[in-house]
């Protein structure tokens, strides 16, 4: 079986190199840092020695990890907090979900300095709190109003956060003129036809959409950006306002690739026109309110995910919670709250299984302690891996 280093190298083959290479320094960092990086491996791995109990199907994000949740601004304009990250979604045994997540939780902690046992009784927290909430068969949402506790909190500081700090972040002013600030860390210089062709298509897609027909688009970027997706082909826009007052908006257009696990499940899955539109319908069924300007375009024959940029600071920082075990029980328990929520919402759904399956799975409970057992057991795994990724890198093998 080929090393680690060289399946997570093969997996990276068709990104962007030059781009690529911030991945690979990502990942060197820690072993949660890694974790978020190979998805890929996780579910070889898994599905390799299949260890897990049956579970219902249902629409699941298909990377469910600690960062994969946070605040966004809904097309309604309003705050919540759910999953945000969907381009590994697809319809598979709800199980995996769970299994990522938990398994996210136990190298997270320990990364943090968390004893084992510590970090095995979080998440046996949240999968006991998931299981709690299937049970009752109805989905909820979180927003300012309905959160508790530090999510409350963190969710109210966000709602006071206005789009022009945003903007101020990521702009300078040039020549008079506002543009995106080229920092060559987060955002990069795009080639003149490029950028041109990239901003009419931006124009054309935001006037022929269902959403803002008044901005104009006067910059463009290449953007970098969470973990696993860097390398990947992502853009970012600079939009203005041509009427009224003054206004600024950041569109982020990202490309959708196929899910990691769809060429390893046997589970049929709907014949989409894109992989965007997967993201999409998937995201908006499993979510209570869609982010704001969510879209599918097409470029260059190419389908990607657009939608109204959000800050990257609006995720929970665990690392800040240190070992207050109370508050990051309450953030697991939000975290189980939406993510059971996610899925009751979208059952019945193109093949999923109907809420009465999943509210049995709920009730029944008796595959929580395989969950956590191989939750355990992969955290150690994936520290051995990432020592043996930290040697291959330093070794100059990703060069």
């Amino acid at each position: 079986m080929p090393s680690v280093a060289e399946r997570i190298k093969q997996f990276n083959s068709n990104r962007q190199p030059q781009y690529t290479a911030f991945k690979y320094r990502a990942m060197a960092k820690d072993a949660f840092t890694f974790y978020r990086g190979t998805a890929h491996v996780f579910y070889d791995d898994l599905l390799h020695v299949n260890p897990l109990p049956a579970s219902p199907l249902a629409w699941i994000c298909g990377d469910l990890h600690i960062e994969n949740f946070g605040s966004y601004k809904g097309d309604n304009r309003l705050v919540y907090f759910d999953i945000n990250d969907f381009d590994e979604s697809l319809l598979a045994p709800v199980a995996f979900d769970l299994t990522r997540m938990a398994t996210s939780i136990v190298v997270a902690l320990v990364v943090m300095g968390a004893t084992n046992t510590a970090a095995k009784n979080m998440a046996l927290h949240f999968l006991k709190t998931y299981s709690a909430v299937l049970a009752k068969g109805r989905s909820r949402y979180i927003e300012p109003q309905t959160a508790s506790g530090i999510v409350r909190s963190f969710l109210l500081k966000v709602s006071e956060r206005r789009q022009k700090e945003l903007v101020k972040e990521r702009t300078i002013k040039k020549d008079g003129q506002l543009a995106l600030y080229i920092d060559n860390e987060r955002l990069f210089k795009l080639d003149r036809s490029l950028r041109s062709a990239l901003c009419d298509f931006a124009f054309t897609w935001m006037h022929n959409s269902a959403h803002q027909h008044q901005f104009q688009v006067i910059d463009a970027g290449f953007r970098l950006a969470g973990t696993g997706s860097i390398g990947q082909k992502r853009y970012l826009f600079l939009l203005e306002r041509v009427n009224g007052e003054r206004k600024y908006l950041l569109l982020d257009m990202k490309h959708a690739q196929q899910p990691v696990l769809q060429s390893q499940l046997s589970v049929k899955q709907p014949q989409w026109s894109s992989e965007a539109e997967r993201i999409v319908a998937i995201q908006e069924r499993m979510q209570n309110i869609s982010p704001a300007l969510l879209g599918v375009g097409i470029f260059k024959n190419e389908s990607y995910v657009l939608k109204e940029m959000q800050p990257t600071a609006d995720k929970i920082n665990f690392a800040a919670l240190e070992n207050r075990y109370n508050h990051i029980e309450d953030v697991l328990s939000n975290m189980a709250l939406v993510a059971a929520s996610a899925h009751l919402r979208s059952s019945g759904r193109q093949g999923a299984a109907v809420s009465d399956e999943l509210i049995e799975f709920g009730r029944n409970g008796s595959w929580v302690e395989p969950i956590i057992n191989y939750a355990l057991q992969y955290a150690s795994q994936v520290k051995t891996d990432h020592q043996l990724y930290l040697e291959a890198y330093r070794a100059g093998f990703f060069k």
